[in-house]
């Protein structure tokens, strides 16, 4: 329970009666301090008067007090400004590497806390906290909602920049590879982004103006050109010549296998077969495209310059070798509008935080804010709940409270769990 004890540190939920430590010297906490989430002790900077002496220093957080030593803080110089241990219970005497005793307080969470964090730990549904959310303030919910949307921008900045350092800067080969995740949406999305690691743009870019050869190496290093079946049909036998003769020109990677395609319980036109060729048509037509997202103005420009789709070929096909009822393979708008979603306006955030551009990251917020919310089993959950959700920003704010928050239990953190252990009930 140790987690609860920092909540209740954090939040000054503290029993009526005047605090002491176990030395009976009387505590003011006037501010508890900044909460630590990497290494050192649990808060920074916390201001506390101990028998009337204002102490500014750090405090730890233990549910023993003999952690303080099985943990190694009494020889760790990260805990030599603690100035206070708060505990469940004082099973050990604790003492400064200087040998000075560290005061001590014993501090439990109350029966109605406790009672009210122990129902979201086990609670079957979701979102345990379903009941406050019709009670809570529309500032209560914008505020908590900003927050989420200012995360999860941060989180998929830094994966872009993680990504764009594997890359060696090229912000090109970062924009296909993150496009490339997103055309595999939540099924393929590894596959996808293990298939475009796998290409030489150098080689691709000598190539960019013939959409076969380009065909050819996208199918060939997602290891979809492999098998040589008895009933192959003429232009899958020409893509696959090629590929082997590029592939030796250019000395490429080994092609992936191609049993990480996943295929099952997918619509025909999430196929990768299909996706790939949609990709392809995409990088022929589209020199440049990194430079061109970063300035557009406007949600229906940015639209419009990722509007792909699969050659001849696939009209008629949704895999190699197997007719199919004719359809021409456009990307959907519900489609587009994901990925405008999950890269390109990601991209422009990621993009400006590199560059020190508030007016990318202003204009990527304002994209979401533009956009219609997603339509997915999240959303539609949230909404259950009573939550308005009007907006792209509002539900991938949500999407990151479900991943971040509720799937890991994490309501300690949480706007919505704050108010649910506050002991807030539905009106």
């Amino acid at each position: 329970m140790e987690a609860l004890l920092h909540y209740v540190w954090r939040h000054k939920i503290y029993p009526l009666e005047p605090l002491h430590t176990t030395k009976q010297q009387r505590i003011e906490v006037i501010d508890p301090g900044l909460p630590n989430r990497h290494a050192g002790p649990d808060f920074f900077n916390a201001k506390l008067k101990i028998d009337d002496v204002l102490w500014v220093g750090n405090v730890e957080i233990h549910t023993h007090a003999s952690e303080w030593y099985a943990h190694g803080h009494d020889h760790d110089p990260l805990y030599a400004n603690v100035i206070l241990h708060v505990v469940e219970e004082a099973d050990a005497e604790v003492f400064r590497s200087n040998g000075e005793p560290l005061p001590t307080l014993i501090l439990h969470p109350s029966k109605e806390i406790t009672q009210r964090y122990e129902e979201l730990q086990k609670a079957e549904f979701y979102p345990p906290c379903y009941e406050v959310i019709p009670s809570l303030s529309r500032l209560i919910v914008h505020s908590w909602l900003s927050a989420l949307q200012v995360e999860r921008f941060q989180q998929k900045a830094e994966n872009i920049q993680a990504r764009l350092q594997r890359l060696e800067g090229d912000w090109e080969a970062c924009l296909f590879t993150t496009l490339a995740r997103n055309f595999g949406f939540s099924l393929n999305g590894d596959a996808f982004e293990l298939w475009a690691g796998r290409l030489n743009f150098k080689a691709l870019a000598k190539h960019r103006d013939q959409l076969f050869q380009i065909e050819a190496i996208f199918f060939g290093q997602a290891g979809l050109l492999e098998d040589t079946p008895i009933t192959a049909d003429e232009y899958y036998l020409k893509l696959q010549t090629e590929y082997h003769y590029l592939r030796q020109k250019f000395s490429l990677f080994a092609p992936m296998d191609a049993s990480a395609w996943r295929m099952l319980r997918l619509r025909p036109n999430n196929f990768p077969h299909v996706r790939i060729a949609q990709l392809a048509y995409l990088y022929h037509h589209s020199e440049a495209l990194f430079s061109k997202l970063m300035e557009v103005k406007d949600v229906v420009t940015a639209l419009n310059l990722l509007q792909t789709k699969a050659n001849g070929y696939w009209r008629t096909h949704y895999v190699f070798n197997a007719l199919s009822i004719p359809c021409e393979k456009r990307i959907g708008a519900g489609s587009l509008n994901l990925i405008l979603i999950n890269t390109v306006i990601p991209m422009l955030y990621a993009y400006g935080m590199h560059r020190g551009s508030e007016e990318h990251c202003e204009r990527a917020t304002h994209f979401l804010e533009s956009l219609k919310a997603e339509n997915n089993h999240i959303i539609r959950m949230w909404e259950q709940c009573g939550l308005s959700v009007t907006s792209a920003s509002d539900s991938q704010a949500l999407i990151q409270l479900k991943k971040q928050y509720c799937d890991r239990r994490d309501c300690l953190r949480c706007k919505f769990g704050y108010e649910y252990l506050k002991g807030r009930t539905k009106s």
